[in-house]
């Protein structure tokens, strides 16, 4: 078959490898559609510590196809020919983070990577837990969209956020966008900002109540601010990018008794600053979250079905295998929101 092999940073090649088989437990998928996505866009600039430790390796992990082949042991509900998407991940269960319900903190997380290829072998544990059928009314380009649309669920989730609430989403790519239409499923007045002003356009379409277009305001922070009741600061405000420097204008963008969520995840290595005056006499919660849960996926892909996220949104073209670091550099110039990656064998 033919994948894309991350080699090093910058260097990705589209070869032909053998075709994967099922073991025991494990699934194998024939992928119809990849998606690109901003961790992949990462890795393939700078590598990722803990994710790219052994090379070369295929690479990618939003993806949806048909059920190829299944090894022995597996659930006979998993049928050669079933419309199946799976997350990227699945926890142990079984590990001091697992037992508490912080499944996204699991010690022994079990990752997928390999969905930019023909085929991919679905892992015992993610069959188990985080493959499921794609529902009838969904594409496969829709249905590729669960795993990132269950960290923003998860994101969303351990926030407070109420009916008439103002949020500040900083960041409109794909995470931003997700948090910007699920912050106004909940009735909350988002402020998204960003640097494009096709994405802030993309953010109007999915319920934004207010755009600050950063590369026109001298001052991003007081920008947002002045949009706020009384000029006091968001209710809470969302990091979707992933730099420290607005790690430190997220927090500044909150009213005090405000919670701020950094979701965006930085360069390894890297820190930022934050006032001990504004933390302490404010108020404020700040907090991380990282991935997601099966529950999140579960709930995530419901959304989709249902149309209360609207799928097509969020794909913004197509582009054949052999051009997918294209289509991730095409996202690192804020061209598009993500694009279809679509394997060899559609083609035949």
């Amino acid at each position: 078959m033919q994948a894309a092999v991350f080699y090093a940073p910058g260097d990705v090649r589209i070869e032909d490898i053998e075709t994967p088989q099922p073991g025991p437990g494990e699934v194998l998928v024939k992928i119809h559609r990849a998606l690109t996505c901003g961790t992949d866009l990462k890795i393939y600039r700078r590598g990722h510590p803990t994710i790219m430790q052994k090379v070369p390796t295929p690479f990618g992990h939003e993806f949806a196809g048909t059920v190829a082949a299944v090894g022995a042991g597996v659930d006979p509900k998993w049928r050669e020919g079933m419309r199946v998407v799976a997350a990227n991940s699945a926890p142990c269960n079984r590990c001091p983070y697992c037992r508490m319900g912080r499944q996204s903190l699991c010690e022994n997380l079990e990752f997928l990577w390999g969905a930019y290829a023909e085929y991919i072998v679905v892992p015992r544990a993610i069959v188990e837990q985080n493959l499921y059928e794609i529902p009838e009314n969904l594409s496969y380009e829709a249905a590729c969209l669960t795993e990132p649309l269950a960290c923003a669920v998860h994101g969303i989730d351990v926030m407070e956020i109420h009916v008439g609430d103002v949020i500040a989403v900083n960041g409109a790519g794909p995470i931003g966008l997700f948090f910007t239409r699920l912050a106004t499923l909940r009735g909350a007045k988002v402020i998204s900002s960003d640097l494009g002003a096709g994405r802030l356009e993309t953010a109007k379409e999915l319920g934004a109540w207010k755009t600050v277009n950063v590369s026109q305001v001298e001052d991003q922070v007081a920008a947002v601010r002045a949009l706020t009741p009384g000029g006091r600061g968001a209710d809470a405000a969302i990091e979707a990018v992933g730099l420290p420097e607005v790690w430190e204008k997220t927090v500044q963008m909150v009213r005090p008794g405000g919670t701020v969520n950094l979701f965006g995840g930085a360069k390894g290595g890297t820190s930022f600053s934050i006032s001990t005056t504004l933390l302490h006499y404010s108020e404020l919660t700040v907090k991380g979250v990282f991935h997601h849960t099966p529950h999140y996926v579960e709930t995530a892909l419901n959304l989709l079905a249902s149309g209360q996220v609207p799928a097509e949104t969020y794909i913004s073209g197509e582009r054949p295998l052999e051009q997918v670091t294209d289509a991730l550099e095409l996202m690192g110039k804020q061209q598009g929101i993500k694009y279809a990656i679509v394997p060899p064998w559609t083609r035949a």
